[in-house]
């Protein structure tokens, strides 16, 4: 029974807002003002005179919670947990001046631009362009050709249906708009692309316009709309251009009584505004509204409150802090990109030398493989030679013999002068043939002698190539990309092993002649020094070493700002009008030529009352501003009586 009643003291509630869902047991006696205190101090929002919230009551009706009021005793459904809305239901004048809080400026962005997606305030079609641009940059940050894919946006509810209905534009080509316009927001922060979102969605025709059917004595229908500067009264057909306004500082008092409505100017000469309205419960919410817009607009023509100056103070100077912390990442960004190019260009440098080096080693063993094969031959060819001169000897002792052989019958002596003369051409032949292999011989001493030279000569060609001036980078570039020292090991175990040409003994070497270049000179001390530190620093590299000689031409260190750098920022801060109107310019132009681009593809059928409306007013040059100042005109008098007559 205990538990029983301590559940019957509370109930639950689900607040939704614009980016969240949260839910809460709320104590039975609860205020409508301890509710929405709580949903403040829970999303971190300070700035709740901006706020409310709206809910459906047991009579299907849409109304705001009152604040001092207890929650239970507002007529709220039978049903747990109660549904509620947190909104904006009052609307800054200039939000770039007002809104100080990212939370604040971030509700009332997805606020504003869920009216203009449901089509509640009207926007034309090149603005929806733009402004889904700087809802892309606030989603997604900065546009990246590397990472966007076609038809990434397609999936995103970007633009009104009324907008999409009117052009004969297929997703493709409405992507590709608010691409161009995407790419141009480049190092624009979340904040920031809010906040210039916000800033033209001000300067629509019914942005933070409040709107509710009246009538007057004649009992013509007619729009009122409740605004931060006042109250508007609109024709029937037409709620983008209002008739007639009146100013909050005209307004005395304001009072109904039943479905009579009556609006006392502060001018005591001038009649009373008075209009009617349909239900009883509209002329309460309209009543709400004006005293809180009224409060508003009086608040801001007085100094802040201390708390609002602190507000301000804060984020001012988080928002100089922003400022300095983005200029020191574009720059590091900067130099970061300047580096890796750098590092490109040095990375292709290093591999064209090193291809260089390559084909000079692939020449090197050509050479050292040509000698090898050419010191094989003279080997062989000496040989050959060598035993020919032995066979001759030979036959030389046995002709020796023959003749000294005592010939006894002349049969014999003929047959000894015959087998003497055969045993003499044989030797001659044989003879020729050694003279051939010594000839034989010589040339091919004389091709490995041009091979050893061709060998030194490569062999210089390659400590001149590692000793060019162009090679001075080359420890800096090794530094990036060189073998691991596992990998160098690897390397020299697969190189073939050096060859070694045997000596040639029965040939002396021949003395230099005229024709045969003298050998290269000896390389000076200072030289060898040179190539010996130069190679000592390649295996340094190689070993994983940098060594203190060897500049480092890719760094990424930059220096933190000082206290120095607020005052330009400061500067910039108070120029930021300036370039926001220069910048209004731009965008006016960029509108003009969307719209001229996509003129020839609307479907004039798809035309609605409000697009014509607002083509005159941009064909007679009239905006918002200039609008509401020629409604102003006039005494409160005039105005009064111009209501009568509509």
């Amino acid at each position: 029974m205990l538990k029983k009643k301590a559940a019957s003291k509370s109930f639950h509630v689900r607040v939704t807002s614009m980016d969240a869902e949260l839910e809460f047991d709320l104590q039975w006696k609860a205020t409508g003002r301890d509710l929405f205190d709580l949903i403040c101090r829970t999303i971190g929002l300070r700035e709740t005179w901006y706020f409310g919230l709206q809910y459906e009551d047991c009579k299907g009706n849409i109304t705001w919670l009152k604040m001092d009021k207890k929650v239970r005793d507002q007529h709220l459904p039978k049903e747990e947990p109660v549904q509620f809305t947190f909104l904006a239901k009052f609307y800054p004048e200039d939000v770039a001046e007002e809104l100080v809080q990212d939370i604040t400026q971030h509700l009332f962005f997805l606020q504003v631009k869920q009216a203009i997606l449901n089509m509640d305030i009207y926007c034309p079609p090149e603005a929806s362009v733009l402004l889904a641009s700087y809802a892309v940059q606030a989603k997604y940050g900065d546009y990246d050709e590397h990472t966007y894919t076609p038809g990434m946006l397609s999936s995103e509810d970007l633009l009104p249906q009324r907008v999409i209905d009117q052009y004969q534009m297929t997703s493709e080509m409405w992507e590709e708009r608010i691409k161009v316009w995407y790419a141009d927001h480049r190092g624009m922060s979340r904040d920031e692309a809010e906040m210039e979102y916000l800033k033209i969605t001000q300067d629509l025709d019914m942005y933070g316009v409040n709107y509710f059917p009246i009538t007057n004595k004649k009992d013509s229908e007619l729009w009122l709309g409740v605004t931060a500067l006042g109250l508007n009264i609109y024709e029937k057909e037409n709620k983008l251009t209002p008739k007639i306004s009146f100013p909050w500082s005209e307004i005395r008092n304001i009072s109904f009584d039943d479905k009579k409505f009556t609006i006392k100017p502060v001018d005591k000469v001038s009649p009373n505004f008075i209009f009617f309205s349909q239900k009883l419960r509209m002329n309460k919410l309209i009543l709400e509204l004006c005293i809180g817009n009224h409060d508003l607009f009086m608040r801001r023509r007085r100094p802040d409150p201390m708390d609002l100056q602190q507000m301000k103070t804060q984020a001012k100077e988080e928002k100089l802090r922003r400022q300095i912390e983005r200029s020191k990442l574009a720059r590091e960004k900067q130099l970061r990109e300047q580096a890796e190019r750098e590092k490109a260009i040095l990375e292709q440098k290093l591999l064209e030398y090193q291809e260089e080096i390559r084909m000079a080693k692939e020449a090197l063993l050509r050479s050292e493989e040509a000698a090898e094969l050419l010191a094989e031959k003279s080997r062989i060819a000496e040989e050959e030679a060598s035993l020919l001169n032995q066979k001759a000897c030979e036959a030389e002792r046995e002709a020796e013999r023959i003749r000294q052989t005592a010939i006894k019958t002349e049969e014999e002596k003929i047959v000894m002068e015959q087998k003497m003369r055969e045993t003499e051409q044989i030797v001659a032949r044989i003879m020729a043939e050694s003279d051939t292999r010594t000839l034989e011989a010589d040339r091919l001493k004389n091709e490995l002698l041009k091979a050893r030279l061709a060998e030194k000569d490569a062999k210089e060609k390659l400590l001149q190539f590692l000793s060019q001036p162009a090679l001075d980078n080359v420890p800096a570039l090794l530094s990036m990309n060189l073998m691991s020292p596992l990998q160098m090991h690897q390397h020299q175990q697969h190189q073939p092993p050096p060859v070694t040409l045997p000596p040639i003994a029965a040939s002396p070497q021949p003395p230099p002649t005229a024709e045969t270049p003298p050998p290269p000179p000896m390389p000076s001390k200072a030289a060898q020094q040179e190539k010996q530190e130069l190679l000592h620093t390649m295996n340094d590299l190689m070993n994983g070493e940098v060594p203190n000689s060897v500049p480092l031409q890719l760094s990424f260190s930059t220096a933190l700002t000082n206290g120095t750098d607020l005052d330009p920022i400061t500067l910039e801060i108070e120029k930021e009008r300036i370039e926001y109107l220069e910048k209004s310019k731009n965008l006016q132009h960029q509108l003009k030529d969307l719209k001229s681009e996509i003129e020839k593809l609307k479907l004039e059928e798809k035309q609605t009352q409000y697009d014509i409306i607002h083509q005159e007013q941009v064909l007679s040059g009239e905006n918002k501003y200039s609008t509401l100042r020629k409604i102003k005109s006039g005494s409160t008098k005039s105005r009064v009586a111009f209501f009568e007559e509509l």
